[in-house]
């Protein structure tokens, strides 16, 4: 495919118009996805044209929301004016960064743990809980045993670490 005056000038008026590379392609027709975005690159058009209007490739850092936070926290998000440089012009931005506050833990007073059977594989029934206890390498590996309610692999104790309702798990991961 050749990069004609009439598509390079065609693909710099989308470009302008804040079209993707993807968007681009499909109005060319006969170019990929990855051929817009070298061509821009080798045009040096500036950042696509946002919804504001400014054309700009200046981005808000994203906030690293995979990593766990340890469960005697909780984060607030507050902004913060920075400035950094792109090319020779200094850009002031508007980021949002956490806070954190420590939160007093209260462990719950009326978990009992039951005192395991210690049963080994052989000795599981569809009515026992399949916990696993230790390493399975070693000799004191065993299965918790305690008598499990209908249906459930685990005893009622094993089910509430097992299954976590979904928005705390939620909680627990931002």
């Amino acid at each position: 495919m050749n990069w004609t005056d009439e598509r390079v000038e065609k693909l710099k008026k989308l470009w302008s118009e804040g079209l993707s590379a993807s968007q681009i392609a499909a109005q060319l027709g006969g170019v990929s996805r990855n051929a817009v975005i070298g061509k821009v690159h080798r045009l040096s058009l500036p950042g696509r044209a946002k919804a504001g209007g400014a054309a700009t490739t200046a981005r808000a850092p994203k906030r690293n929301t995979s990593a766990p936070r340890a469960p005697n926290y909780a984060s607030r998000v507050a902004t913060r004016t920075v400035t950094r440089q792109q090319g020779a012009t200094m850009l002031k931005e508007e980021v949002e960064i956490d806070t954190v506050h420590e939160i007093e833990y209260r462990p719950a007073a009326n978990v009992v743990v039951p005192i395991s059977r210690r049963l080994g594989l052989t000795e599981l029934t569809e009515r026992t809980c399949k916990w696993p206890v230790g390493d399975p390498l070693k000799d004191d590996f065993h299965f918790c045993g305690n008598d499990s309610p209908d249906s459930s692999p685990y005893c009622t104790y094993h089910q509430r670490l097992a299954y976590q309702p979904v928005h705390d798990r939620r909680r627990a991961a931002h």
